[in-house]
């Protein structure tokens, strides 16, 4: 089975970068990690992939002041050097330029904590229990231009329990995030 280079982007803990790398080491599993990029050399996650043995690399933004272009420059950089066909963007918070989204379109994959198109963007859980959803979920999903726009790839869906509280709707998603993102990708990657 070939086994497609990978390239994982994070900016904190890194916890469903941690579900891809239990999948990448199964042998049946159709990726391999190349690289763990963060925007932040102080990401967590940072560790975590060092000492599952991979190659990581901090490409610090604030280093490039107000120069998002040429941060993405030199991430871009990076990822061609590493030889990578595809990137999974996993708790990476950062709004991409389109030199990026342009550079590596069709081949970049997001996680998103809500059933998107619904709640695109930031505190995805309060607003849910707030608008009284009874459903609530994650979405894998190509970058494009567009913050959470992109055409999705699969979905998961929890319900939103009568006293729910953002955070343990949090971690009912973050369970159904860990599950759906590699499967996602070893979808994604079969028809590559």
């Amino acid at each position: 089975m070939k086994k497609h280079p990978i390239a994982i982007l994070i900016s904190g803990r890194g916890s469903n970068m941690r579900a891809l790398i239990e999948a990448c080491a199964r042998p049946d599993y159709p990726a391999r990690i190349a690289l763990v990029l963060s925007n932040n050399p102080d990401a967590p996650g940072l560790e975590t992939a060092r000492a599952a043995g991979l190659a990581t690399l901090a490409v610090d933004h604030r280093d490039f002041k107000r120069d998002r272009e040429g941060h993405e420059r030199a991430i871009d950089a990076a990822l061609r050097e590493a030889e990578v066909e595809a990137i999974c963007l996993a708790g990476y918070m950062r709004v991409l330029t389109p030199f990026l989204v342009k550079a590596w379109q069709g081949r970049m994959l997001n996680i998103h904590p809500s059933l998107l198109p619904k709640f695109a963007g930031l505190h995805t859980h309060e607003r849910a229990i707030e608008a009284g959803e009874t459903e609530h979920g994650c979405t894998v999903h190509l970058v494009t231009d567009g913050v959470d726009e992109g055409p999705i790839l699969a979905q998961a869906a929890v319900p939103v329990l009568a006293g729910d509280t953002p955070e343990a709707l949090a971690a009912r998603v973050l369970e159904q995030e860990h599950r759906l993102y590699p499967q996602a990708l070893a979808d994604f990657l079969a028809h590559q």
